[in-house]
């Protein structure tokens, strides 16, 4: 029994590790750069050893993914936690999620824009992903109005998320980041505050 908890033990450590060094690989030079061979290298472990633990890259980038939903639940809930109490949850929620984008481009590069078969809808998403959108919808829910907190919580992360994109791509002008983010929390308040449509 201590021995299968020690292998246990042990694997785990050496996913983390995997999932780790792809991470700070993926951070300093970029996911396409992130090939077994290198991890395997990175790491000293054999690539046989880590086909154990992974298929392959995609399922790498699946695992540093689910852990990015779990670090940005964390991250936001947090914030909530701590926020000046006269301050909109909506707009503690926009900073900590651009911050969180920035400061982390190639883990947010796997949580959104990498191939992975994770989906946040489904019955059997991974929890951290669940709490994910919880920690959002928490957020939004207070600020809502009539309109249905789940329906709101989708239309604001994905504005959240298209300008956080556009941003990240160096698509918008530079340097005025603030003004559109608490333009976006503007435009959400006033909407939330109005009647709700159909």
């Amino acid at each position: 029994m201590a021995i299968q908890r020690r292998r246990q033990r042990e694997e785990t450590q050496r996913r983390m590790l995997i999932l780790s060094a792809a991470r700070d690989l993926a951070e300093s030079v970029g996911w396409e750069a992130v090939t077994t061979r290198r991890l395997s290298d990175q790491i000293k472990f054999s690539q046989s050893v880590l086909y154990r633990h992974f298929k392959g890259k995609e399922e790498i980038v699946r695992g540093v993914a689910i852990e990015g939903f779990g670090e940005l639940a964390d991250a936001l809930r947090e914030a909530r936690l701590t926020g000046a109490p006269d301050d909109p949850s909506l707009d503690t929620l926009a900073w900590c999620y651009a911050k969180f984008a920035a400061t982390k481009p190639a883990l947010y590069e796997a949580m959104f824009m990498l191939s992975t078969d994770l989906a946040f809808g489904g019955s059997n998403a991974p929890e951290s992903l669940v709490r994910c959108f919880a920690e959002l919808k928490e957020s939004v829910t207070e600020v809502a109005g009539g309109r249905d907190p789940e329906t709101f919580t989708e239309v604001i992360w994905a504005s959240l998320h298209g300008l956080v994109m556009l941003e990240c791509a160096s698509r918008l002008r530079p340097r005025q980041e603030n003004n559109r983010l608490a333009l976006l929390v503007r435009q959400h308040l006033t909407e939330a505050s109005s009647p709700a449509g159909p």
